[in-house]
């Protein structure tokens, strides 16, 4: 034994910290992998992969990205849409498994019966633009908002599990004290739920920021396009360069001129653009999760309960 940690003890930490690092390497790198490719020049990309860095470093395909007139429109209808489903579907899911875990509640039954059959069964993709084109959503921003207001049973089984292991006696105080239903759900419930809401939020908003779908089947204005949509119509597109400069010169001839001189200069190619819309569109996702990683490890209960 060698400072305190037997044989054993060493060698599961070492062997744990080695497969931490693949694990965390084989993760990282695909994102690293575009990002250097992106900023690599196009005409040199194609004589073969870069590995560590960019072999010469250019911001050519970031500023074709971000000079497509569509980008900014179609990054507000995402951002919006993420941000306002986030919220009100979070609060929305809340309220209703706050309701479903008081044991009093009438027909609870039916709506767990309910609730566990839509876990498993849809309407379809025909119903629902049926539903949808009924409701007058079809082609309008409001497609992307009321029908992402409820954000699944399965939020709700995380949520009641929650619920239950806050102590009875919390709840009967705030009873005593002549508090509302409304008031122990907003006073007391959300408060101590904080890490298991933000850890919804988290995949509620990475679900919403990744969804493609809904632009897809439900709209077919250009002005209601959104990030993701704009990235498959670049995959899908023999030449993403091409795409772009159709798109600017409709707006900005400037910025059509400024794509063919870049494009002629070998600095960028639809590989490049590809990369760097990928890039693009994934960074504010990244960027949010360290700063909701604090209520991850923070406590439920911690202090809400004297022995």
């Amino acid at each position: 034994m060698v400072g305190g940690k037997s044989l054993g003890d060493r060698t599961f930490s070492v062997t744990n910290t080695v497969i931490m690092v693949v694990i965390m390497i084989v993760t990282v790198y695909p994102f690293w992998y575009a990002i250097i490719s992106s900023l690599n020049s196009g005409i040199d990309l194609q004589r073969g992969p870069v590995f560590l860095w960019p072999r010469i470093f250019t911001w050519a395909s970031w500023r074709a990205v971000l000079a497509d007139p569509g980008l900014l429109s179609a990054a507000w209808i995402t951002i919006s849409r993420t941000a306002f489903v986030t919220i009100i579907s979070i609060f929305y899911t809340a309220m209703f498994a706050y309701a479903f875990s008081r044991p009093y509640l009438k027909w609870r039954k039916w709506y767990m019966a309910l609730g566990f059959t839509s876990m498993y069964f849809s309407g379809g993709l025909i119903p629902s633009f049926l539903l949808i084109n009924w409701l007058h959503l079809y082609d309008n921003y409001w497609v992307y908002i009321i029908p992402s207001l409820f954000g699944g049973f399965w939020n709700v089984i995380i949520l009641n599990a929650n619920y239950k292991a806050i102590p009875d006696a919390l709840f009967e105080s705030a009873k005593l004290d002549g508090a509302s239903e409304f008031s122990i759900f907003l006073r007391l419930v959300l408060p101590l739920s904080k890490p298991v809401l933000a850890a919804l939020s988290i995949f509620t908003a990475v679900g919403i920021w990744n969804d493609y779908g809904t632009t897809l089947y439900f709209t077919q204005s250009n002005e209601l396009q959104t990030l993701q949509y704009l990235i498959l119509k670049l995959l899908q597109t023999s030449s993403a360069v091409e795409q772009l400069s159709s798109s600017a010169s409709l707006s900005n001839p400037a910025v059509s001129e400024l794509l063919s001189l870049a494009q002629g200069q070998g600095e960028i190619t639809s590989r490049t653009i590809e990369l760097a819309s990928m890039v693009i569109a994934s960074i504010p996702m990244v960027v949010m999760y360290p700063f909701a990683q604090r209520f991850f490890i923070s406590g439920v209960l911690l202090g809400s309960v004297k022995g």
